[in-house]
């Protein structure tokens, strides 16, 4: 599951380009791509500068492909929510066969790119597409467990970029994933318990409890606690060559109780501008630890 709240209400007429970079959702793939070249960067001694360009190219088209056949596969549900409405599909502005080449042509550039890597990466990256677009887009109308699916394929990414290094999977990029993964479900429940109202029209089901609430606050609490604990797991002997030092594990901690005050001001006031901080509190967190990681590597 990817990690961004968007504001989408574009203008009727627009460019190829914009609707394209709307389709695959450019900042989020962005962020997605920077956490791979953060992965990257975390298991790196040295730079190999053609890895980093197929790193990105194949991140960007793997989260571009799997945001757009999302969208076809949305296309009705879009057009009921207020924020997705003036998406290229619902809008008319791009018609369903054009998605659908532009889908088919990131996977197979996407698939090639990390294949040119190793064989690690591009399989990571076509299990990311698979769950994302086969499991957690149909079950996000079923059942909230859909974050759960959802937090898989977000969670590759970060792993991504030491698997694309090293080759390998073993116990870092294993903390890397659960990171992450632990992360995004106060990141997208803040996002949905904002969206709450607009998310019934498409009967979203994206809240723990169904919706806006003590248990739901309570629980977004209990997973910034523990992706607090995990972030700082490498300053422990069982991590294996993914360490940080004494220093970053401090910054991770006060970095850490920075994002679990925003939860707890959410579990207390139970408001949306309070969802609102936390979703922003969650990116800036997450944004961080990954520098963090990345800085420990060559300074410490």
């Amino acid at each position: 599951m990817k990690t961004q709240l968007e504001t989408e209400l574009l203008p009727a007429k627009s460019s190829f380009l914009s609707d394209f970079l709307q389709l695959t959702k450019m900042r989020l793939a962005l962020s997605v791509v920077f956490s791979s070249l953060a992965g990257y960067g975390i298991a790196a001694d040295q730079f190999d500068m053609i890895t980093v360009m197929y790193l990105f190219i194949g991140g960007y088209a793997m989260v571009g492909a799997s945001n757009a056949y999302n969208q076809i596969l949305e296309k009705d549900l879009d057009a009921l929510m207020q924020r997705t409405k003036n998406r290229p599909l619902p809008s008319g502005r791009m018609d369903k066969t054009t998605a659908q080449v532009i889908a088919i042509s990131l996977t197979l550039i996407g698939a090639l790119a990390l294949m040119a890597i190793n064989t690690k990466t591009a399989v990571f990256g076509m299990v990311s597409v698979l769950l994302y677009v086969c499991f957690y887009t149909p079950l996000k109308t079923k059942t909230p467990l859909s974050v759960f699916i959802g937090a898989i394929p977000g969670a590759i990414p970060f792993m991504l970029g030491w698997v694309a290094y090293t080759g390998s999977f073993g116990i870092e990029p294993g903390v890397l994933f659960m990171v992450q993964f632990f992360w995004q479900f106060p990141h997208f429940w803040a996002i949905g318990w904002q969206l709450e109202e607009d998310y019934k029209k498409a009967g979203f089901k994206m809240l723990p409890t169904g919706k806006a609430d003590q248990a739901t606050a309570f629980q977004i609490v209990f997973y910034i606690i523990w992706t607090i604990i995990l972030s700082i797991t490498p300053y422990t002997v069982y991590t294996g060559t993914l360490s940080i030092s004494l220093w970053s594990c401090i910054a991770l901690v006060v970095l850490g109780i920075g994002f679990l005050y925003f939860g707890l001001r959410l579990m207390r006031f139970k408001a949306p501008q309070e969802a609102r901080k936390l979703t922003y509190a969650s990116i800036g967190y997450i944004t961080l630890v990954q520098l963090i990681y990345v800085i420990d590597k060559f300074i410490f």
